[in-house]
């Protein structure tokens, strides 16, 4: 009889264990999801035989507060924007990581030394640097083609709908630089109620001329549909519909607004453990560097950089299509996530007003 039970109990754990091998990653879905289940899902399955579940959201944000708020976690990993996973962390929501866990770079850097400033957090492990750029298409501009954040605002020289996303972190800015304030300038500016009213005025100028988007796919099909001529969009999106489907679109990298993604784990997660082992595969120098094959993020390892090759198509350099290269960043906003902690519900309630016409 005790040997049974022994076995029984043994089988039972054989069994668990089997059925946890499993993480579900929530991601941001198109492109992007692609990239990640190329260059981090397939191989940490094939090195640790963990499957790795993806699951798209509009932002992996809103479900991992609903979920933990519902007191039912059903996501293990989540990609989030910083400012989110900073928040949520202040609120108890997530685990926190040791940076000394993390395997140390390809050249034996420590990890706390490997990744840009900015990416490593109490709760959250950078993965992606990324840009908010304009878009535009090249065949609806026959003389001169638009190249600035004021081209951008100038409807009268290039006509046409705009696509905005509907928030006021990735719109106030671009209003900003638009009527002439330095990049290093714009929190101090929008620190003030005179920079806010400033934003607001630019931005009346051509609200009657936009179609606003709310999901990271909708600029490039508002683009692909003629329904605008040029809107901000995720640079990655952009590239993979300009050079992985061959559309006519061009980028306009002035006044680019960069963010670190980042990934998070809920505390309640359902696959604890399997969710610390694929956070840190996915976040080491060669899994960083394979996803820029696939996508025109950069990586938030300093020693994933020189591993950056080719597209996917064996010919297209990466490099010149990175938000990270310098002189992109000549013009480029960096989010603030500590700015927005102080200042988001403020400035959203004026934005949502706004929109309203009131």
């Amino acid at each position: 009889m005790k040997t049974t039970l022994i076995l029984s109990t043994a089988l039972a754990g054989m069994a668990f264990a089997a059925a946890a091998q499993e993480v579900n990653v929530v991601s941001w879905g198109g492109a992007y999801e692609v990239s990640q289940v190329e260059a981090y899902n397939k191989p940490f399955t094939a090195q640790t035989g963990i499957k790795a579940n993806m699951i798209a959201a509009d932002d992996p944000a809103t479900p991992l507060k609903a979920q933990v708020e519902a007191g039912n976690v059903t996501g293990d990993v989540f990609d989030l924007a910083m400012a989110d996973a900073i928040r949520l962390c202040d609120e108890g929501a997530l685990m926190e990581f040791d940076p000394a866990d993390l395997p140390a770079g390809a050249d034996g850097t420590p990890a706390a030394e490997d990744f840009v400033d900015g990416s490593l957090t109490d709760c959250a492990v950078g993965n992606i640097v990324w840009g908010t750029v304009i878009g535009y298409d090249k065949s609806k501009f026959q003389g001169e083609a638009p190249s600035t954040v004021a081209d951008f605002f100038d409807t009268a020289k290039f006509p046409g709908k705009r696509g905005l996303p509907k928030s006021p972190k990735r719109t106030l800015y671009l209003a900003l630089i638009a009527d002439g304030v330095p990049a290093d300038q714009i929190y101090d500016t929008l620190a003030t109620p005179e920079g806010v009213d400033r934003a607001f005025a630019k931005l009346d100028t051509i609200k009657g001329d936009v179609i606003w988007w709310e999901a990271g796919a909708q600029p490039m099909q508002l683009l692909a549909d003629g329904e605008v001529v040029m809107t901000t969009v995720y640079n990655g999106r952009i590239f993979d519909a300009m050079v992985g489907e061959g559309k006519p679109f061009d980028v306009i990298w002035d006044g680019q607004y960069l963010e670190i993604n980042a990934f998070v784990v809920p505390k309640d997660a359902p696959h604890p453990e399997e969710a610390v082992e694929y956070v840190k595969f996915a976040t080491g120098t060669q899994p960083l560097a394979d996803q820029a094959k696939y996508i025109a993020y950069g990586p938030t390892r300093k020693s994933s950089a020189p591993l950056v090759g080719t597209y996917k198509d064996g010919t297209t350099e990466m490099a010149p299509h990175m938000p990270t290269q310098p002189e992109h960043l000549e013009t480029a906003v960096m989010d603030d996530p500590e700015f927005w902690a102080d200042h988001d519900a403020e400035l959203t309630d004026r934005f949502t007003s706004w929109l309203a016409g009131s």
